[in-house]
C-alpha cells in the first residue's frame, strides 16, 4: 500500500506536505539561473553548474484500485456535501416501490441527479409528490461504491413558491370532494343537529382552554346539559390517531351529537384536524358531528366534512344549548295554549255529540220489526216448503222401493240360481250319457262274449278305447262351454252392477237421518249431514265400501254438468 500521506496529492489538500521540506533549496534554486535548456540526447549544453545542489527525487508513482478510489471519492464526497439544498424539478417518479422507497431525478436545464427518499421521511410528507413538480431537497450526498454512482439521499421536501401544508390541504381538499366526503357533491348531505341534545360528546383534550371556554358557555345557558368528554391530544405526533379514535369511541356511546374542538393557533397546531383520518372518522361517524376548531378565520378539512362548522368553541356551545329560562318560558306558554284549545275542543266535541244523539233512532224499535218481517218471511217459506217436501218424500220413497227390487245383490243371487240350475242339468247330461255309453259297452261286452273271437275283441277294445277318449273329450268340452258361458255372464253382471261404476270414481249420496239416496240437489237441505259411499280396494258390497260423512253447506240450481 502506498503511504496515505502520498494520496493526498489526488485531490491537491496533501500536494504541499512533501514539497514542505524542500521548499528552502526550491527557493534558493530559485535564485540562481535558469539551467541551460537540454540537447537532444538529454544532457545540458552548458553542463552541470558548479555548486549548485542535487535535482530533488522524483515523486514515487502511486496506484490505486478501482475500491480504493471510490472509498476515497465516497469519504471526501460525504464530508464535504453532508448537508445541501438542491432546488430542481422532479422527474422519473412512479410512485413508492414495494417497500415504501421513492425514487427520482431532480434536473434543471443544464443536469440532472438521482434522489431517494426513505420510505420513513416518505410517510411524513403532507403533500403528494408528482413529475414536473419544482422543489426544494435538503439531503446529503451518497455514492454508492458498487456502482460508482452518487445520488442524494433526501431528509426533507417542500414545494417551491408554495408551502407543503397549503400544498397538501389543497390536494387532499381535492381527493375527498372527488370520493364525495366534501363539497357539493358530497355524497351524505349534512345532518341536522338535535334541538335539544341529551348528552353531547366532546373531543379536545382536558387540559385545553377550548374545553372550559365551551363548558362555561353551555353551564350558563343549560346547567342540565350532559358532556361526556373524550380526551385525545389536538397537536403534535400522533394526535390524529388519538383524535379519530376519540371520535370512534363516542359514537358508539348514546351521546346525540359529537363536538370536535381545539383553540387557536397556526397552521401547524391545527394540522391535526387537516389529516385525512381525521376527516374520515368525521364522516364515519353515525350520530351528527360540529367541527369547532380554532378562531373563526382559521378553516380546516375536519370543518368541510362536519356536519356544521362553529366558527369558535363558545359558539358551538350556544348552538347545541338553547337557554334553559326561554325553554321552560316557551313550555309553559305553550301548555296553556294547548289547554286552553283542548278544552274548546271537548267543548265542540260535547254539543255534536249531543245533536248526533237527538238524531239517532231507538235500535230496539228497528229490531223489533226486523224480527217481525223475519217471522213472516220464515212463515212464507215454510207454506211454500212444506208440499215440495211431501212431493220429494214420496217420489224418494218410490225410488228406493225400484232400487230395493234392483239391487245388485239381488240380481246376482238370481243368476247365481241359474247357473247351479245350469250346472245341474250338465252334470245330469253328463252321468245320463255315461250310463248310456256303459249300457252299450255291456251290450258290446255281451256280444263279444257270444262271439269270442279275438280281433273282433281287439277291435272293440280299440273301439271302446276310442269312444271313452270321445266321451271324456265331450265331458271335457260341455263343461268349458258351460264355465265360458258362466263367466260371460258373470262379465255382464259385473258391467251391470254399481260397484263397478263407482270404482271408477262415482260415489252414492244418501241422507243419514233415513238413509234415502240423495238424487236431486232438492232432496237435501242447508246444514243437513250426508253419507258418501266410495267403492275402493275391491269392495263387493254397498256394506263393504268407505263412507265419508259431510254436511251440506250450499245448493245450488241445476246448471250443465
Amino acid at each position: 500500500m502506498p503511504p496515505t500521506g502520498l494520496q493526498g496529492d489526488l485531490f491537491g489538500g496533501g500536494a504541499s506536505r512533501p514539497r514542505a521540506a524542500t521548499s528552502e533549496p526550491q527557493v534558493a534554486a530559485s535564485k540562481k539561473p535558469p539551467p541551460s535548456p537540454p540537447d537532444a540526447d538529454g544532457t545540458s549544453l552548458l553542463g552541470p553548474m558548479e555548486g549548485a545542489p542535487p535535482p530533488p527525487p522524483k515523486p514515487e508513482r502511486v496506484v490505486l484500485s478501482v475500491g480504493e478510489l471510490t472509498r476515497q471519492l465516497k469519504q471526501t464526497l460525504e464530508s464535504r456535501f453532508a448537508r445541501v439544498i438542491v432546488r430542481g424539478e422532479v422527474t422519473g417518479f412512479r410512485g413508492p416501490n414495494a417497500r415504501g422507497h421513492w425514487y427520482f431525478a431532480l434536473k434543471d436545464s443544464g443536469a440532472s441527479i438521482d434522489a431517494k427518499v426513505w420510505a420513513s421521511m416518505a410517510a411524513r410528507l403532507r403533500f403528494a409528490l408528482r413529475d414536473g413538480m419544482e422543489v426544494l431537497a435538503e439531503s446529503s450526498v451518497d455514492l454508492y461504491e458498487p456502482q460508482g454512482r452518487y445520488s442524494l439521499i433526501v431528509n426533507r421536501l417542500e414545494p417551491v413558491g408554495e408551502g407543503a401544508l397549503a400544498l397538501a390541504f389543497e390536494q387532499l381538499k381535492e381527493r375527498l370532494a372527488q370520493e364525495g366526503l366534501i363539497g357539493p357533491g358530497r355524497v351524505r348531505p349534512p345532518r341536522p343537529l338535535p334541538f335539544l341534545p341529551q348528552r353531547i360528546g366532546v373531543v379536545t383534550s382536558r387540559t385545553g382552554a377550548a374545553l372550559q371556554d365551551f363548558l362555561r358557555v353551555l353551564h350558563s345557558r343549560n346547567p342540565r346539559q350532559s358532556v361526556l368528554v373524550a380526551d385525545a391530544r389536538v397537536q403534535g405526533e400522533g394526535s390524529a390517531v388519538e383524535v379519530a379514535r376519540a371520535i370512534q369511541r363516542l359514537s358508539r356511546t348514546d351521546v346525540d351529537v359529537i363536538v370536535v374542538t381545539r383553540g387557536g393557533g397556526s397552521v401547524e397546531d391545527l394540522w391535526t384536524f387537516n389529516e385525512e383520518l381525521v376527516a374520515r372518522a368525521i364522516f364515519a361517524s353515525p350520530v351528527p358531528v360540529v367541527s369547532a376548531i380554532g378562531h373563526e378565520i382559521d378553516f380546516t378539512i375536519a370543518d368541510f366534512v362536519a356536519d356544521l362548522r362553529s366558527p369558535t368553541p363558545s359558539a358551538a356551545a350556544e348552538r347545541l344549548a338553547p337557554v334553559l329560562a326561554d325553554l321552560e318560558l316557551t313550555l309553559a306558554t305553550q301548555a296553556g295554549r294547548l289547554r286552553r284549545a283542548m278544552e274548546r275542543r271537548v267543548l265542540e266535541l260535547r254539543e255534536e255529540q249531543g245533536q248526533l244523539a237527538s238524531l239517532l233512532e231507538d235500535p230496539r224499535r228497528a229490531i223489533n220489526h226486523q224480527r217481525l218481517h223475519l217471522s213472516e218471511q220464515v212463515e212464507s217459506m215454510m207454506r211454500v216448503l212444506r208440499p215440495s217436501v211431501r212431493g220429494h218424500r214420496e217420489g224418494l220413497r218410490a225410488l228406493t222401493e225400484r232400487l230395493q227390487r234392483a239391487r245388485p245383490q239381488a240380481r246376482l243371487g238370481e243368476q247365481r240360481a241359474h247357473l247351479l240350475k245350469l250346472a245341474m242339468r250338465l252334470s245330469e247330461a253328463v252321468r245320463s250319457g255315461v250310463a248310456e255309453r256303459q249300457g252299450a259297452l255291456a251290450s258290446a261286452r255281451l256280444v263279444l262274449e257270444r262271439a269270442s273271437p279275438a280281433a273282433q275283441v281287439s277291435r272293440e277294445h280299440a273301439r271302446l278305447a276310442a269312444q271313452r277318449s270321445r266321451l271324456l273329450a265331450l265331458q271335457q268340452g260341455a263343461l268349458a262351454d258351460a264355465q265360458r258361458r258362466f263367466q260371460r255372464l258373470e262379465g255382464r253382471l259385473d258391467a251391470m252392477s254399481p260397484l263397478k261404476v263407482m270404482s271408477r270414481g262415482y260415489s252414492v249420496v244418501f241422507r243419514q237421518r233415513d238413509g234415502a239416496v240423495v238424487r236431486t240437489g232438492a232432496d237435501v237441505q242447508v246444514g243437513e249431514r250426508l253419507g258418501l259411499k266410495l267403492a275402493s280396494n275391491g269392495a263387493k258390497t254397498l256394506g263393504g265400501c268407505e263412507e265419508i260423512e259431510a254436511t251440506v253447506t250450499a245448493v245450488k240450481g241445476p246448471v250443465d254438468c
